[in-house]
């Protein structure tokens, strides 16, 4: 299941270096997950990348 970023993101950016397929990039004012590519890290994580490095849990599953 692709993930989304609420609209809790501080913009600290530690999600996009984890993404494995770069489907997170730097939005206006909070970063965006394209839903269309995030794999949910299935095959390179146990568990979402980013969502085990977001300091304010504020990715969530769609």
């Amino acid at each position: 299941m692709p993930h989304r970023i609420t609209d809790n993101c501080t913009y600290c950016g530690a999600c996009q270096p984890e993404c494995p397929v770069s489907a997170i990039t730097p939005g206006d004012e909070l970063y965006v997950i394209d839903e269309a590519i995030c794999i949910d890290c299935f095959g390179f994580h146990d568990q979402a990348a980013c969502v085990a490095v977001c300091p304010v849990d504020c990715i969530v599953k769609v």
